[in-house]
């Protein structure tokens, strides 16, 4: 299994590129933060089963569609948890 940081949570609410907001604590934090213990993982790209990576921010969905590997993918219908995570 792969680190996972506050920008990988449901809660974490980004305000800038170098920091966000907790919606349980309300603390500021940094995205690359280790997730904590009330974390909870979002769906990303990255953690799909469909994808593949290609490059170091950037891969493909299904081996056919350009995807980046933090693009959230809640609303995704194709999107299954990868078994690593």
């Amino acid at each position: 299994m792969e680190d996972l940081f506050c920008k990988d949570c449901t809660f974490y609410l980004p305000v800038d590129v170098f920091k966000g907001i907790c919606k349980l604590s309300k603390e500021k934090i940094s995205p690359d933060k280790p997730l904590c213990e009330s974390g909870k993982q979002i769906p990303k790209c990255r953690f799909c089963k469909s994808y593949t990576a290609e490059k170091e921010y950037l891969g493909k969905c299904q081996g056919t569609i350009l995807a980046y590997p933090d693009m959230i993918a809640s609303k995704c219908a194709d999107f299954q948890w990868n078994n690593q995570n």
